[in-house]
């Protein structure tokens, strides 16, 4: 008996440090969790799989605790930190592909990229990204948002001339559009944004939706604002985590992490539809906010410069061109669908 209690107690003692060494993953994300709907889909994620799972807990990074945001990528891959909240579209500049899986100008919408991504060849295109490049991650799909506005500018803009010469902040691949209109762009992180362009060091700016871009104050500087939001019909946001951290869980940690981010997907998703109205309303009444849309020649003009950037882009890069071509096959069937079934806007 005394032989029986001893053995069961090392065995004890085995798995609860099993599980401890498993026990908490260190999360840093890209986006702070003072800002509406990008913030809080990372700490929702964290509370989401907190709660449900006794075989893995994450921690919850603000951008710059563990590491800056440019550098998440790498320090996941490398083991610097387990896992990064994030969207591939920060990795433009490593990865040529990269902002296929975060958002395409003028391409799909939040249920149409979701489609490709879980339904079609999105995700595992997503996954071999990664591999191809030498990361030593495993991503997930974990966020959607539907459009953003397409900037804030401190001068009216009524022809592609008058964007001539502006520097201006802007992401992923819409920045290479912006650049073949003649505007000098960067990527800047949100804490960055509003300093540079009080002090002018850029003219113009995009971020993202009305409440988050109010939360940095955009507003007080450019009052400005135009839609739609065609450089991002929506953008999708990632969870990656290290391979070897993630090989060590458990098969039902895999699945809890999977099916917390499925549901953060959906949150992700209502929570800006659900809240966008107001900041607008706000903006307009209160803070002095002109609400601008661009003339029918200024999409075009963005459509055809965008036209000329993905042909630039897949000429000069073989894997570029695999997944653009994937998505376009898909997006040829869903119009399909899509022509059909949905009222006329």
């Amino acid at each position: 008996m005394k032989s029986k209690l001893i053995n069961a107690a090392v065995s004890l003692a085995v798995l609860s440090g099993s599980a401890s060494a498993q026990d908490t993953l260190e999360m840093t994300s890209a986006f702070g969790q003072n800002l509406p709907i990008l913030g809080t889909a990372a700490t929702d994620f964290v509370a989401k799989i907190n709660s449900i799972s006794s075989d893995v807990e994450f921690e919850h990074f603000d951008p710059g605790k563990l590491v800056p945001t440019l550098e998440a990528l790498d320090a996941v891959s490398n083991g610097s930190i387990d896992a990064a909240y994030a969207t591939s579209g920060y990795w433009q500049g490593k990865i040529g592909a990269a902002s296929l899986f975060a958002a395409v100008p003028f391409g799909p919408e939040a249920g149409e990229f979701m489609g490709w991504v879980l339904y079609d060849d999105g995700a595992s295109l997503w996954q071999e990204m990664y591999d191809a490049n030498g990361y030593n991650v495993v991503a997930t799909p974990c966020g959607v948002i539907a459009p953003e506005t397409s900037g804030w500018f401190k001068k009216e803009i009524n022809g592609v001339e008058d964007l001539e010469g502006l520097n201006m902040r802007f992401f992923g691949l819409g920045a290479k559009v912006m650049q073949k209109l003649g505007v000098s762009t960067s990527l800047l992180g949100a804490s960055d944004i509003f300093p540079a362009l009080e002090r002018g060091a850029i003219d113009a700016t995009e971020f993202s939706m009305p409440k988050i871009d109010a939360r940095l104050g955009f507003h007080k500087i450019a009052k400005f604002n135009y839609f739609p939001g065609w450089h991002q019909p929506s953008t999708l946001f990632e969870l990656l985590i290290n391979r070897d951290v993630y090989e060590g869980l458990s098969d039902t940690a895999k699945s809890q992490i999977e099916v917390a981010c499925l549901a953060n997907i959906m949150t992700n998703l209502a929570e800006g539809e659900a809240t966008n109205y107001a900041a607008m309303v706000d903006n307009t009444e209160n803070n002095g906010v002109i609400l601008k849309q661009w003339s029918p020649e200024m999409l075009a003009a963005f459509e055809a410069a965008w036209d000329e950037v993905v042909t630039e882009l897949a000429d000069g890069d073989p894997f570029f061109q695999k997944v653009w071509n994937d998505l376009q096959e898909y997006r040829a069937g869903y119009a399909v669908w899509s022509k059909n079934i949905y009222l006329p806007r």
